[in-house]
Formats: structure tokens, sequence, C-alpha cells
């Protein structure tokens, strides 16, 4: 057993110990849904232009860089590596919507850090804790449905703070 493979049944049996626990079931699949289509991000967005702690102008990069994001790693890192997923649509505990992509990375885990190093942009750093906690919420989420093995969500987590880094540039200039 390689180490990634050692590292991804360590990570499950970890998530096990929570699975059916009511709090961490509703949290987690909340959070997996809410991740879909980068949603739950687009309306921290909208919000914030909405309550007037963001410009119109904001919110449209913040959704121009986030859908940019997603196309790179959907379309781009992950038909790199092509892994399959640990189940083919999740724990049936946990109904969860079917993706169409590879396993590895994990997309939701990449646009949640990601939006989060945009927001914390945005914000300032003293909101980073809320950003970046709501992030990996939404990360371990999709290895708690068993949708990802805890490795895709640990490498989605790391291409989302790279791209982050980058994002959080474009996004200063363009705002």
């Amino acid at each position: 057993m390689s180490a990634i493979e050692s590292f991804d049944k360590w990570g499950d049996a970890q998530l096990e110990r929570l699975r059916g626990n009511r709090v961490a079931d509703t949290v987690f699949q909340a959070a997996s849904d809410l991740g879909d289509f980068s949603g739950i991000w687009h309306l921290v967005s909208m919000g914030r232009t909405i309550t007037r702690r963001s410009s119109p102008r904001e919110s449209l990069a913040m959704a121009a860089l986030i859908g940019a994001e997603s196309l790179v790693v959907n379309q781009g890192v992950k038909r790199l590596f092509g892994r399959i997923r640990p189940t083919e649509s999740g724990d049936p505990r946990y109904p969860v919507r079917r993706p169409s992509t590879s396993s590895f990375p994990s997309g939701h885990a990449s646009s949640a850090f990601f939006a989060a190093a945009l927001l914390t942009t945005a914000t300032g750093k003293r909101m980073a804790p809320v950003w970046y906690s709501t992030a990996a919420v939404v990360a371990v989420s999709r290895a708690y449905v068993r949708i990802h093995h805890p490795s895709d969500v640990v490498a989605g987590a790391a291409v989302g703070v790279v791209l982050g880094r980058i994002g959080s540039k474009v996004f200063k200039a363009i705002t």
C-alpha cells in the first residue's frame, strides 16, 4: 500500500468516527451542497455587495475569477490525473450531486481555498480565519460524504492556495 493510500485509509477512518453524528452530518452535508458550483462563495460575494460592503465591480471580479479557477482545475488539472473516486456517487447516507470530473484534486477544496484568498484580499486579514475555516469545512465535507479521497482534498486545498495567491493579485489589479 502506498503512502497516499495509507493516508486516505487513515483519513477515512478518522471521518468515520464522526459519521452518524447528527450535527456533523448536517454541517458536512450542507457544506458539500453549498460548495457545488462555488455557490457559497458567490452568495458571500453577492451578500457583501447587497450590504454595501463591496462594490458590484468586486462581486463581478470575484465571480469571474472563481469561474476561471474552476475552469483551470476541472478542465485542466483534473484531466491530467483521472483518478477514480472512492465511491461512484458518494456515501449512500449523504446524497450528493454526482460529479462528472475525476477525483484528483478536489474542485470543492480548490475553489474554497481560492475564494478564501480572494475574500481575505477584499476584507483584510482580520477576516481570514472566517474565510479559511469555512473553506476547510467545505473541503473536508467532500471526503466526509465519500465523493473524494482525503488526499484529493489536501491536494485541492494546496492548488487553491497557490491559485489564490495569483488570483488575489489579479483581483487587486482589477478592483
